[in-house]
Order: structure tokens, then sequence, then C-alpha cells
């Protein structure tokens, strides 16, 4: 039996096959969660004109010192309108909140500092105020820039889409962007065990949970299911779920089942038979019947059948590879070291533990979501993390420190 190949060579392995996919325009309204392609440059000023921070009125500043003083209203500003009016000394304009300034005025003062705390659309401007105190240049208004400036990079490519950044580049204008392709991934179930959701369950039978739950993770993680299917524990059965498979064009053909050492095993046959696997077996726990190489030039990864070593070994390699093919960071994961609140026990493979991760006295607190069998799904529900012990390590004793992957923090 060949020597398991350690987690860190086995994920340089897989990512030296992978890079950024081609880029693809996309509408603004569908580009949450993609990733940017090319950098993004403010085409104007933001704002673009200075404006109003404030319901209140457009003024000179030095006319509002010493307060109290009494003004001529000469005007309305509303939102949206370019103001012909020019302030001279002694006079000022309604505006409202957004409004563009008008010539002459160089600050605002609200309409809670005047004699004239409401605004009644009802009635026209009033003729005269007087103000209670007085502002300085500049005071609640937004200059022309202040955000933004022309020319200047907003956004840089390999950067996730999140609802403010849209609204962001709505601000100029934009209705399209540059960005990454989705990676297209094929899932692929073997098992004469499976039964697809929504059909009765014969004795002896199980309901295909992993192809859900895959299909789930890959759309999670920035990727496309671009086809799914699952077949008997049959030579032919396989191979015609393969050629099928590529005819969808994928970018991953990711398997479940199918590549240990059981008498019924074949995925690992069919894969060498049209490509090769350059990894099988990795030294974790769990997940060790992990396989990747390619079929007819298209990269394959063999996942475990075991509900929670398909989930785990999936975390570990499969988020990398897709994180790699939408042009983020590899490691881009979100990680806590933790406290453990009792002891655990490994035997010695780097193992994965799903893991309850409580805040507690200033500090993070880990402990073991119930029963750790490689197909307790229920354990994977209650935890939000994956615990991990290095590889060497036999035994944490109660305090230790370790590190953790939290779960589910990269949902979109």
């Amino acid at each position: 039996m060949p020597e398991l190949t350690s987690v860190k060579d086995a994920l340089g392995q897989l990512l030296s096959a992978f890079s950024r996919l081609p880029a693809e325009n996309v509408s603004l309204a569908h580009a949450l969660g993609r990733v940017l392609a090319e950098d993004v440059s403010a085409v104007f000023d933001l704002p673009p004109f200075t404006n109003s921070g404030m319901d209140g009125y457009a003024v000179r500043a030095a006319d509002t010192t010493p307060a109290p003083q009494t003004l001529t209203v000469i005007g309305d500003i509303p939102a949206g309108l370019a103001p012909e009016l020019k302030l001279q000394s002694g006079q000022a304009a309604r505006i409202m909140t957004g409004a563009m300034l008008p010539a002459g005025a160089d600050a605002v003062i609200p309409i809670e500092w005047t004699d004239q705390p409401v605004f009644d659309p009802s009635q026209g401007f009033p003729h005269l105020i007087t103000t209670r105190q007085s502002v300085q240049p500049g005071d609640f208004i937004r200059p022309l820039g202040q955000d933004v400036r022309t020319g200047q990079t907003i956004l840089s490519a390999g950067h996730r889409l999140c609802a403010q950044d849209l609204g962001l580049l709505a601000s100029f204008g934009l209705t399209t962007l540059k960005v990454v392709r989705r990676p297209r991934v094929a899932l692929l179930s073997t098992g004469d065990e499976l039964v697809e959701p929504g059909l009765p369950l014969p004795l002896g039978k199980i309901y295909n949970s992993n192809s859900v739950m895959l299909g789930a993770l890959v759309r999670q993680f920035g990727g496309q299911v671009c086809f799914q299917a699952a077949a008997p524990d049959h030579p032919q059965a396989i191979h015609d779920m393969f050629a099928r498979a590529l005819e969808q064009s994928p970018d991953l053909l990711l398997t479940s089942a199918g590549v240990s050492v059981g008498a019924f095993d074949y995925v690992r046959d069919c894969i060498q038979a049209d490509g090769q696997l350059t990894l099988w077996r990795v030294n974790m726990r769990p997940g060790k019947p992990l396989a990747f190489g390619s079929y007819q030039h298209i990269p394959v990864i063999g996942l475990p059948g075991n509900p929670v070593s398909a989930f785990v070994t999936f975390q570990v390699f499969v988020v990398p590879v897709l994180h790699t093919l939408t042009g983020l960071p590899a490691d881009s994961r979100a990680q806590v070291t933790v406290a453990l609140a009792e002891p655990i026990e490994s035997d010695g493979r780097e193992t994965y533990a799903r893991a309850l991760v409580t805040w507690q006295n200033g500090a993070w607190t880990a402990r073991l979501a119930e029963h750790q069998g490689s197909g307790n799904l229920l354990s994977l529900v209650r935890a939000n993390a994956l615990l991990i012990v290095p590889s060497g390590v036999k035994s944490l004793p109660v305090q230790s420190q370790a590190a953790a992957w939290w779960l589910n923090a990269d949902l979109s």
C-alpha cells in the first residue's frame, strides 16, 4: 500500500492544475457574489457636485456670525435641479438634502437652527429667517469629490462583490461588469444503494443526500452545477455517466463515492481507462480515500462517499480550487484560534473535527459537536466550525490552542 499523501502536498498538487477562468460580462443586477476580473475606476467625481447634507438653508457662513442674524430668503432649491440663483451678502436659499449648493453659498444651516424649524410643502419659502446659531464654511455640505475622485480605483480585480459594492458602482451609472466566469462543475455520484429524494425508499437503500449537499456547496462557493447524475455500481453505467458529463463542457468533474478499495468501487478504474490518477489516499480524517487526476483532459476530484467525509474533503480541497478558478486567493477562509473545552483524541492523521465554537470569558472556546462518525450529518448541522488537529498529534488536552474554520462564513 503506498504511503498516504499529506494534506499540504495533496492540496499543492490540486492547485497546480488550476488557474483563473476567463472573464465575462454580467449585468449589475446579477453581479452579487461574483469576482471582478479587472479594476474599476471612477469615471467622474463622487459626489459629482457640491450638495447639501441637511434640510436647511444655503448661506454664506460669514452672514451667520454672530448669531442671531436675519437673512433674506431668495428661493427654493429642491434635489435634482441645478440652481440658477446666486447668493449675495445677507441672503439665503431654502435647500433640501442632496440638492446642489448655489453659487455664493459655502455652508448650510440646518432648519433646526433657525426660527423656521419645519418645512411645509404646501407653503412657499419664508421671506426671512433668523439664525439661532452660526456656521463655519463647509458645515453641513458634501463637497464635490468628497468620496471619490475621477480616475481613482474604487474596486480591484479579484474582489468578490457584495451589496454595498453594487450600490457604489450604480452611483457611477454602470450597468454591466467584467467578472470571472463561474466554474462549471459536473457532479457525479455512484452507488447501487442510492435513491433520489422524492422516490420510495426500499429496504437497504439510502437517499442520495451527497448530490444535494455538494451541489449546494458548489453554488455557495461561486460555482455552477452544469451536470448532475447518479449511476449504479457498474463499469458501463459509470462510463456512460462520465461521457454525458463531458457533453456539458465542465471545468471540473466532481465525483462522490467509488474511489475507495471496495469490491464495487469502479470510479477509479473508469478514470484510469480514459485518463489518469495522480493522487489517491490522503493522510486525513475523515476523508482518506480522496482521488485527483484527469478524465479526457478534464480535471477530476473524487470525494469519499460518506457524507461527512465528502463535506470535509470539499472544504479542504474543492473550496481552494473554486477560489482559484474564480480569481480569489486559494486560502481565503474565515479562521479563528480556539481553546479546547474538552480533551480531543486523534489517530495521528490530520483531523477535521466538527465543533461548536462559542465566545466565553473573553476567548473563543470549542467543544466537539456530538458523534464524530463519518456518516453523521446531524453533527455537521449542529457544528459551526471544523476544528483542526495537526498531523502527528494524537491528543490535545483541555485549554489547548487549535485552529478552527468557521462553517457557512462564505454564504452569499
